[in-house]
């Protein structure tokens, strides 16, 4: 009786082999996955008084997908503007992709960010508004797609950022002593 052949790659994606070897098939960042964080921008916590999110989609070119795929990405100087009812992204900074061509892109060219028109236009009013403005906290992949944590938020001033430090190492320290007073009543 003749053996059958197998080909050495029957044309399937890493999911379908992953989930033949008996592993889990969801990618993370990928579809039906757990989100994969990018990147994130820790400082406009710090900076920033945050009022609101949204989540936003991201307008790429291939170049700048596969450079995020690898993890590189900077949102330190980033953020969003509002002209002529489209939202922008400026100063994202995604470095040009090693293994790519005469096709990269520009590292720091201004992006589309895609929202809902009543989206657009609720944020538009709330910056036009106040003293707001809109900055980037995350970037990551959902289901396949890049998206852009986006808040809407105002700048603290030093007193303000002196003020919740001041707060954290107070709730710090009540967490300590709670703990050592529970330690020392069950010990």
């Amino acid at each position: 009786m003749a053996k059958k052949s197998t080909p050495v790659d029957s044309g399937r994606s890493k999911g379908a082999k992953a989930a033949k070897a008996g592993k889990s098939g969801a990618v993370a960042g990928g579809k039906g996955g757990k989100p994969l964080t990018v990147a994130t921008n820790r400082k406009a916590r710090h900076n920033y008084r945050i009022l609101d999110t949204v989540e936003a989609g991201i307008a790429l070119v291939g170049t700048e997908v596969k450079a995020l795929r690898q993890g590189k990405a900077s949102l330190v100087d980033a953020f969003a503007t509002i002209d002529d009812g489209e939202v922008w992204l400026r100063n994202l900074h995604i470095p040009e992709y090693a293994q790519g061509t005469w096709t990269n892109h520009a590292p720091r060219r201004v992006r589309k960010l895609l929202l809902h028109r009543g989206e657009i236009d609720s944020l538009m009013g709330k910056v036009r508004d106040g003293n707001n403005t809109l900055v980037p906290l995350s970037l990551y992949f959902a289901d396949g797609r890049m998206k852009v944590e986006l808040a809407l938020a105002t700048g603290k001033q030093d007193y303000d950022k002196r003020q919740d430090i001041k707060r954290r190492t107070e709730e710090r320290e009540a967490t300590r002593e709670l703990g050592r007073r529970i330690k020392g009543i069950k010990g």
